[in-house]
């Protein structure tokens, strides 16, 4: 038992859906702490328990238990999804960073396409013309950038949002996600990745470990997690442009 009430069925009397909300405020709490310790510094865990709480009451009001799932696990995707919501609104990444990240995977993309193989960092530096350092540092922001899943629709959206990719050639983003073609290509991109960022990208969103946790797994410091991280998804973004549009700015 993980402590939370698992409810099959929900009334719609407000003092029961008051009840609920009650029962299962720890899960709130729960998920915030979790996804915070995966966000840059600005995001405040109190605003995601607050944009939490929000999807928490939807929960109450909307589940319907005959669609088989317990109203714990309805009720987590709901608050999950309310925090994202959140973030997407409160987007913290200045569109220089999000301009930037788009010049190093053009760059990841020629030199791939040129050379037949993955693009070494001293090759997109020399591509760029600038040192490991700023383009390591690029790297990292790129991190920042994409804090979400796969499944979330903003993850490779041209402004940290999902205002661009509902304009792809794919339709809006639930639709692009679910076309079998673009999950195929994901999955085929992800394979590709050199061994080390695969097993970042793994251990990242499969597991759930933060970039601290990764670097005791790997034997190296946090700072360069993040930085391989960074790569993996800028190296995702270059292979996987078909999907998206091209910049306006």
């Amino acid at each position: 038992m993980n402590g939370y009430a698992t409810t099959m069925f929900v009334t719609k009397d407000p003092s029961e859906q008051h009840n609920l909300v009650e029962k299962h405020v720890g899960l709130v709490k729960r998920i915030a702490y979790h996804l915070v310790s995966r966000l840059p510094p600005s995001v405040q865990v109190e605003d995601l328990i607050q944009a939490g709480m929000i999807g928490l009451l939807e929960a109450a009001r909307n589940y319907n238990p005959q669609q088989g799932a317990s109203f714990e696990t309805y009720a987590g995707i709901r608050i999950r999804g309310s925090m994202l919501d959140e973030i997407r609104r409160s987007d913290w990444t200045p569109r220089s960073v999000h301009r930037k990240v788009r010049m190093v995977a053009d760059a990841v993309r020629q030199i791939e396409h040129d050379k037949g193989r993955d693009a070494r960092d001293h090759e997109v530096a020399e591509l760029l013309d600038m040192d490991l350092k700023d383009y390591h540092q690029i790297l990292q922001d790129a991190v920042g950038c994409r804090v979400f899943s796969f499944e979330d629709p903003g993850f490779f959206g041209e402004d940290g949002g999902t205002a661009t990719v509902a304009e792809t050639k794919q339709g809006g983003p639930v639709e692009m996600l679910q076309n079998e073609d673009f999950q195929n290509g994901l999955s085929e991109s992800i394979a590709g990745l050199p061994e080390r960022e695969r097993l970042v990208m793994s251990l990242y969103y499969d597991e759930e470990l933060n970039l601290r946790e990764i670097g005791e797994v790997l034997g190296v410091s946090e700072s360069r997690v993040c930085q391989i991280h960074g790569q993996a998804l800028i190296r995702l973004r270059a292979r996987m442009t078909e999907y998206f549009p091209k910049s306006k700015d």
